[in-house]
């Protein structure tokens, strides 16, 4: 019995997505848990999994973007054709299935490996169909990407093609017999993802020494993540991040993550007015209750909550007394909202991300600084969840790891306040006449003046400062 393929509802704020790339090629038996797809969402990409068993067959080509529940594949059982079925399915690429693999030269002008025989393009008008990925991959490997077979939707040539071909290519009797590194990467036998191998690199890990558990010895995240680490990248990954990093004279193109920060900021600034206030905190109290606890709690598993983790909690602490600051504007008026759901910002490659600390004020503060831990990893090694990205009432930004002492956070559509977190640096408070040395940082809150006017912000600017004055209160 056929089995749509819908894309899905990731969150509750989702209403597209575009399909990066399919991980499976036309007509392939897939088992339910196997990754069908790689999906982008305005908040983070994920692989979608196959919901049940059969063989697949997409209806739309990788890149397409789509409204949540839009068809974009079936699942067929043996025997059951796409022709069956209502729509139009991508035409599948036929031939190479079962057949041995191809012989392969060296092309001794380029040094490019190429299958022998004549290249046929796949698209229509001779237009070569390859994902950026597919290009990419066949780029750091030395390889003519117009002699590779494709597999994707129309003949199209996805990284999982070049891959097979590489492989091919190592099998074969008549490969070169030049080094494998000047022509092949190490882990291009291991079928794996763009992002799988990209979070290898990154981690140090080994591609050809993890074994796979998705379809066809595939490798996943998940296969990484089991896979115990160093705590320093290897050289090789601190490479490839350097040679990825931004060049002038290139073009950045506004999508993906980067696309979706642009568009909400931008609105944000658009339907609101803000306003920061900038506002001086004591932190002499918080350093030293730091200080105590690394020594009370060395033996213990409880973590050591870091200077963020308390202004997390007296963030949302002075919200409980301050509820202007923690509410939403809609058309027919502002509305307090009953729980406080603490966002906070975490830098990621590309952009940012804002995880959420759901009930924050009701938790203990090593809780705090335990799920925020947890959720900054998640974001950063890109495992976290759409869910875990969503809800926030209110949000706390730091930037005072960068040596930024003020600055003026823009609010997240939906809240009308956010919290910015400036370095920790010296100060000084007279007493009797007499200068006394202090740790002080700024805090910059931004508010929506259409709900939230400058008294009632500073007020709750004041408030931090004093649940930051007396941080006992802020561990329960």
């Amino acid at each position: 019995m056929a089995v749509e393929v819908l894309l899905p509802k990731l969150g509750l704020t989702m209403q597209e997505g575009t399909i990066d790339e399919w991980l499976v090629p036309t007509g392939a038996a897939v088992s339910e848990g196997d990754a069908l797809l790689r999906l982008a969402t305005d908040k983070v990409d994920v692989d979608v999994e196959a919901e049940a068993g059969g063989m697949f067959h997409p209806m739309v080509p990788a890149g397409t973007t789509l409204p949540v529940g839009a068809l974009i594949g079936w699942l067929l059982a043996e025997g059951e054709q796409p022709s069956d079925l209502a729509g139009s399915p991508m035409p599948a690429e036929s031939g190479a299935t079962g057949t041995a693999a191809p012989a392969t030269t060296a092309d001794a002008s380029s040094g490019a490996l190429s299958l022998n025989g004549s290249a046929t393009p796949n698209g229509s008008g001779g237009r070569l169909l390859a994902s950026p990925n597919a290009r990419r991959v066949a780029a750091e490997a030395v390889v003519d990407i117009t002699v590779v077979h494709g597999t994707g939707p129309g003949g199209r040539i996805v990284s999982e093609d070049v891959e097979d071909f590489l492989a091919a290519a190592a099998a074969s009797p008549a490969a070169p017999t030049a080094p494998a590194p000047s022509v092949l990467p190490d882990d291009s036998v291991v079928p794996v993802s763009p992002l799988v191998r990209r979070l290898a690199k990154e981690r140090g890990i080994d591609l050809s020494e993890v074994t796979g558990t998705g379809l066809g010895g595939r490798v996943r995240r998940s296969d990484l993540d089991a896979v115990p680490t160093a705590t320093e990248p290897a050289p090789a990954a601190a490479a490839v991040r350097r040679s990825a990093a931004p060049q002038p004279g290139d073009v950045l193109p506004l999508t993906g993550m980067r696309g979706t920060i642009a568009r909400r900021m931008h609105a944000s600034l658009q339907e609101m007015a803000q306003l920061t206030h900038g506002y001086e905190v004591r932190m002499d109290a918080v350093v030293s209750l730091r200080a105590q606890l690394k020594e009370e709690w060395a033996d213990s598993d409880l973590p050591v909550p870091s200077l963020n983790d308390f202004l997390l909690k007296a963030a949302a602490l002075a919200l409980r007394e301050h509820p202007l600051l923690n509410a939403t504007v809609r058309e027919d008026g502002i509305h307090l909202l009953g729980d406080i759901h603490l966002g906070f910002a975490v830098a990621v490659p590309g952009g940012l991300m804002v995880p959420v600390i759901e009930d924050a004020v009701l938790m203990p503060l090593p809780e705090i600084a335990r799920r925020s831990r947890t959720l900054a990893e998640a974001a950063r090694e890109g495992r976290i969840s759409p869910a875990q990205l969503e809800g926030a009432t209110f949000a706390v930004t730091s930037l005072g790891g960068y040596g930024v002492d003020f600055f003026t956070p823009v609010i997240n559509p939906g809240n009308v306040a956010i919290l910015g977190v400036g370095r920790l640096r010296d100060g000084v408070e007279w007493v009797d006449d007499r200068p006394l040395r202090t740790q002080v940082l700024t805090l910059s809150l931004t508010f929506d003046h259409r709900a939230v006017d400058g008294a009632p912000a500073a007020e709750y600017l004041r408030t931090v400062g004093e649940l930051l004055r007396k941080p006992l209160r802020l561990l329960v």
